[in-house]
């Protein structure tokens, strides 16, 4: 990569006025000259970040819809088995993290207000599928497999909206903005998790809310999102703005990928946000599994995942701002390596407490489908399941409390591994030429435009982790899910040993150019 920048780059081209597509669109640009900054700058970045933020947000809620509509589909008279319903919380991670390439490499080609629009609409397409399939409980599974995939276009809305918020701000105040504006994305997992069993008529809010007689109305959820994202796609159209300094073409954006630090990076963030978007997906089936027994729809007893499951995500929500403050006063680098430390104690603690539960006796299958058929037929949960869920019961809270200490250190993680990325492409920029000369300055630029790049690859690659984790819990190979679920935390933990020894390796090794520049 020195020898790539060590040389003055080329200053990337800027569109014609004549040549843009109308819009809102700034064609002059500087946001680290102070005066720029205080009189003009300041005001519009913060507009464009409120606005960012609310269809971030939206995207994350609907890209998370599935992690826990589908540990609602059994009450809604669906026969899908585990495996099936880990697999409908993994697919849109994993169509997310694939969207989140294009959809950054759309906001130097097209602006980043544009891109808001169209990206807000997209979301109305998995909502709507979603409320209309899920009032069919004999579609078949593949149907909701690809149901399930559109919803990865809210995974998209990440990339864009971080590509383009990177470009408003100087770079001392990167970490918080880009902190603040994942944080508030980020949060819509939290939101969805929290609200949508009440909205469908179902339990919630720690027990506040009951479960409506009437049964649960899956649909509520869909159209409801629908509207939003209209919403979304008018308060962009309306208060964002293009930036003309964010225009790049995307050969020169894909020119990134020969960087060794991108895939340094993507790989770190894979063990940061991938991790968050990952439990976070999973965690509603992880109570439901580990501490939860409902043999058919009326009867149920232990944990209530909907009384708890969102807690992760808003933990590792307001700890993402935290990370990019911490990284901007301490250095990203330090950071993310107590990041990672925290990571390995928390998975290794919330292996234990797995250690310590209870078989719980499971009826055969013939058994439960005939109580289904005639839940009248039911005669009750023996003591010996009673004495078990009980027992998991007591163990919850130190279950809940070493998970939720994970999902803050990943939160954290997430603002340190972002705050790094702009720090390492400028330390490279800095190399060319002297302070203040037009090598120098053309350098900087090309530089923000490549940080911006990478952080849309970092999380394209870091949300496969969503993926992968849902499906190291569902471990099809594996007969026992809670046994698979046990075994899977061992594995997290030895990544994150791996994630420690690479941050060490690259940037906190002593005498190293990146620990000289203070990544």
């Amino acid at each position: 990569m020195t020898s790539v920048v060590s040389s003055p780059p080329e200053q990337q081209p800027t569109p014609p006025a004549s040549a843009r597509r109308t819009g809102r669109w700034i064609d002059d640009w500087e946001p680290e000259n102070p005066a720029f900054w205080e009189s003009t700058g300041r005001a519009v970045a913060k507009r464009n970040l409120i606005w960012s933020i609310f269809g971030e947000h939206l995207g994350f809620s609907v890209w998370l819809l599935w992690s826990v509509s589908a540990a609602l589909l059994t009450r809604a008279g669906f026969a899908f088995t585990p495996q099936q319903l880990f697999w409908l919380v993994a697919v849109p991670n994993l169509v997310g993290s694939l969207l989140r390439l294009p959809y950054t490499f759309a906001v130097p080609k097209f602006g980043g207000r544009n891109w808001a629009v169209f990206s807000a609409l997209m979301l109305v397409l998995p909502t709507l599928l979603f409320a209309y399939f899920v009032q069919r409980p004999d579609t078949p599974f593949w149907v909701f497999i690809v149901i399930a995939a559109t919803a990865g276009v809210g995974g998209g809305n990440f990339a864009s909206s971080m590509a383009s918020i990177n470009f408003f701000y100087p770079t001392r105040l990167k970490g918080t903005a880009l902190g603040l504006n994942a944080a508030g994305g980020n949060l819509g997992v939290s939101v969805i998790q929290f609200f949508l069993p009440i909205i469908v008529g179902g339990a919630g809010a720690f027990g506040l809310v009951k479960a409506s007689q009437s049964g649960l109305v899956l649909e509520r959820a869909g159209y409801l999102y629908a509207a939003l994202a209209v919403v979304a796609a008018l308060t962009a159209y309306f208060f964002m703005n293009n930036l003309s300094a964010a225009y790049s073409k995307p050969r020169d954006q894909l020119a990134v990928v020969k960087y060794k630090h991108t895939w340094v990076m993507s790989f770190l963030y894979v063990g940061t946000f991938g991790s968050f978007i990952g439990y976070s997906a999973a965690m509603p089936l992880l109570i439901k599994i580990n501490f939860f027994r409902s043999p058919i729809p009326t009867e149920s007893i232990g944990i209530n995942f909907a009384y708890y499951a969102f807690l992760g995500a808003l933990v590792g929500s307001v700890t993402r701002p935290i990370g990019g403050w911490l990284a901007d006063k301490y250095g990203g680098a330090r950071v993310t390596f107590a990041t990672f430390v925290a990571m390995i104690i928390g998975t290794l603690t919330v292996f234990y407490t797995l250690t310590q539960l209870r078989t719980v006796p499971v009826a055969p299958p013939e058994k439960i489908a005939a109580w289904t058929k005639d839940p009248s037929s039911f005669p009750g949960f023996s003591p010996e399941i009673v004495s078990a869920v009980n027992h998991n019961s007591d163990i919850f809270p130190f279950f809940l409390i070493a998970f939720l200490f994970v999902f803050a250190a990943t939160g954290i993680g997430n603002g340190s591994t972002y705050r790094m990325i702009p720090l390492i492409w400028k330390s490279y920029a800095l190399k060319v030429g002297a302070d203040g000369t037009p090598e120098r300055a053309a350098a900087e630029k090309k530089s923000t435009k490549e940080a911006s790049a990478v952080i849309g690859i970092a999380g394209a690659v870091g949300a496969l982790g969503g993926f992968l984790i849902p499906i190291t819990f569902s471990s099809p190979w594996v007969d026992d899910p809670v046994a698979a679920v046990k075994n899977a935390f061992i594995v997290f933990a030895v990544f994150y040993v791996i994630c420690l020894a690479v941050t060490w390796a690259f940037y906190l090794r002593p005498k190293s150019f990146m620990t000289k520049v203070g990544v």
